[in-house]
């Protein structure tokens, strides 16, 4: 199982010297890979009494593309990773063509996690579609990875028009591994038809253990072997706190169930700034044997 970090997009702060001093810390630390959230904007909540989102414009978030291009220059061995880049909020052909970049910029390193998202305020000022981002998600699947492998291509969709066009130059994965993120039903038969790896969000426990089961029945049903699909899960300091028992703990569930990734998310763990969510990822690195 690989151990990779989320990075700290609320509390790493704006300094461009913070940001390097994580990455190259996490791969100094022998991690594999280093894993970002995404929010474009974040809404303002005073005339937004019953907000119930997980974020607001009081949380900070670097940009996930631009952010890896500034990685690819400063890091050599990570696999860069979004979990979960909001693609339904975006233009397909240029999210192809970033992670084509991303993918060149650091030697096929480079692994597109995808969402549908929940936040309509994101969705209004970037003028697309709430309503249908579930359906228009599996139709950007199939042309981001039809502009990944062929130099020309032509697709004439419900949602996607593109006529004798494509990128140049392609990335160095053809195709880049899409995956997905979530526990909705739907999102989970369509990982199983679609995704080449999957991010649970779900406890470390027999509710987790039976997400997984379902998913890798719904692999089965759609003839794929459910152990072609990747499964990333996830450490929350915010929950498991800092107690290396249970990151062990909960390391070994997946390490067990067949996870092939592992993250330590470090974020709303009363951490603030770079020094201290490198101390934690140090500490997690330290605690966590190897083979699991």
């Amino acid at each position: 199982m690989k151990l990779g970090v989320v990075f700290p997009q609320t509390e790493i702060g704006a300094d461009p010297g913070g940001v390097r001093e994580y990455f190259q810390a996490a791969e100094q630390l022998g991690y594999s890979h280093v894993s970002v959230f995404d929010h474009v904007l974040g809404a303002d909540l005073t005339n937004r009494p019953d907000w119930a989102g997980a974020y607001n414009s009081k949380d900070m978030f670097h940009e996930p593309m631009v952010l890896y291009g500034y990685a690819a220059a400063i890091t050599q061995n990570l696999e860069l990773v979004t979990s979960v880049l909001v693609l339904g909020q975006r233009q397909t052909s240029l999210v192809a063509k970033q992670a084509a970049e991303i993918d060149i910029l650091t030697g096929g390193k480079f692994r597109l996690g995808i969402g549908v998202g929940w936040n309509q305020v994101e969705y209004e000022a970037l003028n697309e579609s709430f309503s249908n981002r579930g359906r228009r998600e599996e139709e950007q699947m199939d042309v981001l990875r039809a502009l990944w492998t062929n130099e020309v291509v032509t697709y004439h969709g419900s949602y996607h028009n593109i006529t004798e066009a494509g990128l140049n130059p392609l990335p160095v994965q053809r195709p880049i591994p899409i995956w997905l993120g979530g526990r909705d039903e739907r999102l989970l038969r369509r990982v199983a038809r679609m995704g080449d790896g999957w991010f649970p969000m779900v406890p470390a426990s027999a509710e987790g253990r039976a997400v997984v089961n379902q998913l890798r029945g719904y692999a089965e049903e759609a003839g794929r072997d459910p152990a072609t699909i990747g499964i990333e899960a996830r450490v929350n300091i915010n929950q498991a706190g800092n107690n290396p028992e249970v990151w062990v703990e909960e390391a070994s569930f997946w390490s067990d169930i067949g996870a092939s990734h592992l993250s330590f998310n470090t974020m709303r763990g009363n951490l603030e700034g770079p020094g201290p969510h490198v101390d934690a990822i140090r500490r997690f690195k330290e605690a966590i044997p190897a083979g699991i």
